[in-house]
């Protein structure tokens, strides 16, 4: 069972960044899908979750990202999307794709918004 986090970078103030989460070992269509973040000497913050296709993919939000950022899942490619949008450097911080009913964590991946 492992979670793969890739696209993070840096970036200007008001750009976009696309992470991407792949999946493999588990039923990946029948889990709900989470992304946390994790600024330097924080701990770990809820960004945003989508439940499994079979709830209707329901999308929550923490509020520093509502309206900013949006996730979605593609069952095909067992993979989960951070699309981020006027990026702020408070969101720099290491992103981490979750798997909240199986405590399965990737390895993370900078997110760095900086000019």
């Amino acid at each position: 069972v492992q979670l793969v986090e890739s696209g993070g970078g840096l970036v200007q103030p008001g750009g976009s960044l696309r992470l991407s989460c792949a999946a493999f070992g588990f039923t990946f269509s029948s889990y709900d899908m989470s992304w946390f973040r994790q600024h330097p000497g924080g701990g770990r913050e809820s960004v945003a979750t989508i439940t499994s296709s079979s709830i209707g993919g329901i999308t929550y939000y923490g509020n520093s990202v509502k309206g900013r950022f949006t996730i979605s899942r593609d069952n095909a490619k067992n993979t989960v999307y951070l699309q981020m949008d006027s990026l702020k450097p408070e969101d720099t911080a290491v992103y981490y794709c979750n798997v909240p009913q199986l405590s399965i964590w990737g390895q993370g991946t900078q997110v760095t918004v900086s000019s």
